[in-house]
């Protein structure tokens, strides 16, 4: 008898489940374009939420929310849709949907609108998402079930889309049951990261919703029946940012905002077009020692026609270059891989682009037309000592700045300079980049030949924010970067020249650091060096007064450091500028001038007595700018930052 019951059972559960609809769970994360460690949770995610195994159990939708703030950039993914991402995130005393418990962090998520440990992760971090929670969630029925079906308009600027949701089984709604629909794109690449965190690959991003994400569209009120449907259109215009057509997708579900949960999601994914040349990528190396470069560049057939012709309009750092027009057959799904002629550029940063047009039988999705990548070119190695302070504009005459990411890289501060004898240094900011951004900072190239000792010596401030290992190399070239040496390598504690904070740290007068990088076998007249960060989401760095010289002088080179005592006033000045230098003994100084471009401009010989020694010096006949004064005396040098306005 207990082996008939258990049958009779088990046929009831079955019929009831058949009865009810497979359920696709909405997962929603709150990342962010200036949150580190959205950067390093979000690749893994993608992966998990692209698995075979999940894609039919879950699908996604990214808001970029502000958190820890908001990207300044306008065509930024938060503020091109900043109304409706803060509506969703915000809470509900702030004018926002009010989910509880209220999004607070990023990265953080809601699983089909409720906290993802109710089925079983341990937190909302996208890091404790999982096969075994996504099938939780997947395994609760659904009342109902959503078809989309969607159709380009002829022009391609609209999509419109026809909405069928049927009833499985009796639903009461404890609220209003709204239906959403929200427009993402599925695979967003930007060439330059729109925000600090150093991210420029995005997925399932949030870009509009039909008709608003607020009120969506209000589904039949009461109680649903088996059986019972309802269909509606929406006509989805394309907003001016959409960054590939290709890429837009649908993601539709019901929420009844009763109890803010997820009745049920569906994807209308997305669809390719007539005509679409989609530009892949653009490849110069990283380091050029000729004034020429010949790119390669990537094209894809992204349409459904085969693309027999394209222009191709090259440029360097926005400037046009001459076009050329490829023909040949180039198949639907297919790839090609070409060389640009060569073109010449001078020496330092640069950015490469392309531009693709006049696409055999049109192209309907002009906005991926475009491509880019930086690169750094070396011409000429300069003679004169390199003495940097970072008064100028930033990077200062023939530096460079290079980042594996291309986002955010070195920057001047104001805030800060070596030792609180200036507001000015360099900062890389730890403190908001992503852990595992690299970024470099590229010295001007040298003629070091007949240098005895080089030397290599700056100002440092640092603290770390706990235990974060944040790192600081110096590498050297002698073969224009075929081949690097590193020759400074300090992280974490070892680099610290304060305590730890976790506040942003500005160093203090106090809280500063010289360092001397001794170059020994570097005495040849290509020397290339550069410091290079690595960040581990610690804390800002800062560095002042960098100044390559020898350790036994020949010529203009000496090593510098701070430890003559002298007053530089007024500053600024429009006029004359007064030295004190207090000497401590009788002794012969020299005092120059020396201008952004590293050019001696004033130069004079002293014998200073014991005690104060007063001076001045005419400025009225230099220009505008920032000029360092340096004093030297027995191969000991002190720098001091002047301004001189008109």
């Amino acid at each position: 008898m207990k082996k008939i019951i258990l049958s009779l059972s088990f046929l009831i559960v079955g019929l009831t489940i058949l009865s009810q609809t497979p359920r696709l769970s909405l997962y929603e994360e709150f990342t962010g374009e200036n949150c580190p460690p959205c950067a390093s949770a979000n690749p893994p995610l993608n992966l998990l939420l692209a698995s075979p195994t999940n894609t039919p159990k879950i699908i996604a939708i990214k808001w970029q929310v502000p958190i820890p703030s908001a990207p300044s950039s306008t065509w930024s993914l938060y503020q091109t849709n900043k109304i409706e991402i803060d509506w969703r995130w915000k809470t509900a005393a702030n004018g926002g949907y009010g989910y509880i418990p209220s999004i607070n962090s990023a990265p953080s998520s809601k699983i089909d609108g409720q906290e993802a440990s109710v089925f079983g992760a341990s937190s909302g971090h996208p890091a404790n998402l999982n096969n075994n929670v996504i099938s939780s969630a997947a395994a609760i029925p659904s009342a109902f079930s959503i078809n989309m079906t969607r159709a380009w308009n002829q022009a391609y600027s609209a999509v419109n889309l026809t909405v069928n949701i049927q009833a499985s089984q009796t639903y009461t709604p404890n609220g209003n049951l709204i239906f959403r629909l929200v427009m993402i794109e599925r695979h967003v690449n930007f060439a330059v990261a729109p925000g600090t965190n150093g991210e420029k690959y995005f997925e399932d991003v949030a870009v509009k919703s039909f008709p608003t994400l607020q009120n969506g569209t209000a589904m039949t009120a009461g109680t649903w029946s088996v059986g019972q449907t309802q269909t509606f259109t929406i006509n989805c215009v394309l907003p001016s940012y959409i960054r590939d057509k290709s890429e837009i997708a649908f993601v539709g579900f019901i929420q009844d905002d009763g109890n803010q949960k997820v009745a049920q999601a569906g994807l209308a994914n997305s669809e390719g077009l007539s005509n679409d040349a989609k530009a892949i990528s653009a490849f110069v190396p990283n380091l050029s020692c000729t004034n020429t470069i010949a790119p390669d560049i990537t094209i894809k057939n992204n349409g459904n026609n085969v693309i027999t012709a394209f222009t191709i309009t090259p440029y360097i750092d926005g400037v046009s270059k001459p076009v050329f027009t490829w023909s040949g057959n180039l198949a639907v799904g297919a790839s090609t891989t070409m060389a640009i002629s060569s073109i010449t550029v001078s020496g330092g940063s640069h950015s490469f682009s392309y531009n693709i047009s006049a696409v055999s039988g049109t192209d309907n999705n002009l906005v991926n037309n475009n491509a880019n990548t930086k690169f750094v070119t070396i011409s000429n190695y300069q003679t004169t000592p390199i003495v940097e302070g970072f008064t100028s504009s930033f990077p200062p005459i023939n530096w460079s700045t290079f980042n594996t990411s291309s986002g955010p890289s070195w920057i001047k501060s104001t805030s800060c300079g070596g030792f609180g004898l200036s507001s000015e240094s360099t900062k890389m900011d730890f403190y908001t980049y992503a852990a595992g951004t690299i970024n470099e900072l590229i010295l001007p190239p040298i003629n070091l030949a007949g240098a005895i000792t080089p030397t290599l010596t700056f100002d440092l401030a640092y603290a770390t924010y706990a235990n974060e290992a944040d790192k600081l190399e110096v590498f050297v070239s002698d073969d224009c970067g075929d081949n690097w040496t590193n020759v400074y390598d300090k992280s974490g504690t070892n680099l610290n020249t304060a305590p730890p904070t976790t506040s942003p740290f500005v160093p203090s007068a106090a809280q500063w650091r010289k360092e001397d990088v001794n170059l020994f076998g570097y005495s040849s007249s290509s020397i290339l060096i550069k410091f290079v960060a690595t960040s581990a989401y610690g804390n800002n760095l800062y560095i002042d007064n960098v100044n390559l010289s020898q350790l036994n002088p020949v010529g203009i080179y000496s090593k510098l450091l701070p430890n003559i005592n002298i007053e530089v006033f007024p500053n600024p000045t429009s006029g004359d500028v007064n030295l004190t230098v207090n000497s401590i003994n009788n002794s012969k100084y020299k005092i120059y001038l020396i201008n952004s471009l590293g050019q001696v401009i004033f130069e004079k010989n002293f014998n200073f007595s014991v005690g104060i020694n007063n001076i001045q010096i005419n400025t009225k006949q230099y220009p505008e700018g920032i000029f360092n004064v340096v004093v030297e005396s027995n191969n000991i040098k002190t720098i001091k930052k002047i301004t001189i306005i008109k």
